[in-house]
């Protein structure tokens, strides 16, 4: 019966061990998941993507806050999301100087939302610039993903009233602050440093400065990654 019990004990001592073994391997694994290997600071950007896609509703309405995904003012009544387009493009083409890291990617932006003010709101109590849109960072051979995207609430204050008047004689017109202040969260979420920042503050860089990424697919609106 001694022996039994033995055999017994050692039996059940080796299936702890066994458990212990697993676990352990088991937590020590290396985490397999989808390659991500650029970091910020490390960003080339070598060309540029916006996509403002059709399903997003504009509206004309001149109401203080109107439902819609675009509201935009800032210019002739036209093809909005053409529009909107064009802003993300200026203003990329001055957020990406400064990215000179050693990772070469394509910047793929996907605008979720774009809410400026009406004349209603902009000429009496003012509001907010309400500005979301996803980052894809895409190496340029393959187009697959190098870091994870970024889903970005760009949202600032917007002039109102007398200071907006005031704001486009001087001519700091929506458009213009809109572009500035994009390029200027371009620059920080591509960790352009503060020095370098400095002069891409609301207001003091002109549209037609320039970098050397470009728009991917130029004159093709409807070009797509995916």
């Amino acid at each position: 019966m001694k022996h039994v019990r033995l055999i017994a004990i050692i039996v059940l001592g080796m299936a702890v061990s066994g458990c212990s073994t697993l676990d352990v391997a088991s937590r020590n694994a290396p985490f397999e998941g989808p390659a991500a290997v650029a970091t910020a600071p490390e960003m080339k950007v070598e060309a540029f993507q916006v996509r403002v896609p059709r399903n997003l509703r504009a509206s004309e309405a001149n109401m203080y806050y109107p439902s819609g995904d675009i509201v935009w003012r800032g210019e002739p009544l036209g093809d909005r999301h053409a529009q909107v387009q064009k802003i993300f493009e200026d203003s990329l083409s001055l957020g990406t100087q400064g990215a000179d890291g050693a990772v070469p990617v394509v910047l793929d932006i996907e605008v979720k939302r774009f809410h400026a003010l009406t004349e209603k709101a902009r000429y009496t109590v003012g509001g907010r610039h309400e500005i979301e849109f996803v980052v894809n960072f895409l190496n340029p051979e393959t187009m697959q993903p190098v870091a994870e995207p970024r889903k970005i609430d760009a949202t600032f204050k917007a002039f109102g009233g007398a200071r907006a008047v005031q704001a486009e004689q001087n001519g700091v017109t929506q458009k213009r602050r809109i572009t500035s202040h994009l390029a200027g969260v371009f620059q920080k979420e591509l960790g352009v440093s503060d020095g370098k920042r400095e002069d891409l503050v609301a207001n003091r860089i002109p549209v037609a400065s320039r970098s050397t990424a470009t728009p991917l697919g130029a004159g093709d609106r409807t070009n797509s990654l995916f």
